[in-house]
């Protein structure tokens, strides 16, 4: 027993979607043809695609992630670093206050005296700890310009290690150079090793300092460094030397380029030895 197949739809009349039988459908897919409703239809560059053929099209996800870094998450290791120092001055206004200091920053700043008992952890808290809001807003702002140059040139990881190793650094100079107990605390430090960086990149290009307007910002930071009191001076300049170190080898143009193991062994090193100097200093505190 045999039967003829249905008769085609009467011409302009209304035909169904293939995905929703139910509803009628007046327009194709361009690119498989077949019949789709109003909202199984997407713009395409050219005519109209079923979300079918629109999934189909899609890149793989590694794809689509590695897009998305290089547009919107170039500076995500930036903007990580900034949500990571507010969240700890949150945590620290959430601490009991006693004569204008919060005990949040007691427990995170760093001196020689509580390195040489042990609390090695202050290397790294300090550098995320900030004596007020002034404080935090000055050295973030900083640190998102000098960001979103320096992060998308070396990418997330490079970027990172670059900023902990000035980090570091920085906490060396400042326990060196630190004239007494108090506490010493910021990220001016890091931001001092990204502006070294920057400095030296700018240089091996042959692109001079003041003429980007990097040495200008530069110089006045240094000058400030020596002039305003209570600035950590061991902290910029450690941070400053640190990161032009680190810049030397990991932003060198493509013709001088290191190997690419170089970009990780050197603020590894850098990382590495300042932590070495900090505990060596810090092991007959003044």
């Amino acid at each position: 027993m045999s039967s003829l197949p249905p008769p085609p739809p009467p011409a302009g009349g209304p035909t169904v979607c293939t995905r929703h039988p139910s509803r009628p459908a007046y327009r194709r897919c361009t690119r498989c043809d077949r019949l789709a409703c109003s909202d199984c239809l997407v713009k395409g560059s050219v005519g109209s695609l079923c979300v079918d053929c629109v999934r189909a099209g899609r890149p793989p996800t590694a794809e689509r992630v590695r897009r998305w870094n290089a547009t919107r998450g170039a500076q995500l290791g930036t903007y990580g670093l900034i949500a990571a120092n507010v969240a700890v001055a949150i945590y620290i206004l959430t601490t009991p206050s006693s004569r204008g200091i919060n005990q949040g920053e007691i427990d995170l700043a760093v001196n020689r005296f509580f390195i040489g008992e042990g609390e090695w952890w202050r290397l790294v808290t300090s550098g995320f700890t900030h004596f007020g809001i002034p404080h935090l807003l000055m050295n973030m702002v900083s640190l998102y310009f000098l960001g979103t140059f320096l992060e998308p040139a070396l990418g997330r990881s490079k970027f990172l290690a670059l900023y902990f190793a000035s980090l570091l650094a920085g906490t060396a100079g400042a326990l060196i150079i630190q004239p007494d107990y108090g506490l010493t605390a910021g990220a001016s430090g890091a931001i001092f090793g990204l502006l070294g960086a920057s400095a030296i990149a700018l240089r091996q290009r042959g692109i001079g300092l003041m003429q980007s307007g990097l040495g200008i910002t530069l110089l006045l930071n240094v000058v400030l460094t020596f002039t305003i009191p209570g600035i950590s001076i061991g902290g910029h300049l450690g941070g400053l030397v640190g990161g032009a170190v680190c810049g030397y080898v990991m932003l060198a143009p493509g013709h001088r380029a290191f190997p690419r193991w170089a970009s990780y062994a050197t603020p590894a090193a850098v990382a590495v030895f300042s932590v070495i100097i900090s505990l060596a200093v810090s092991r007959n505190p003044i």
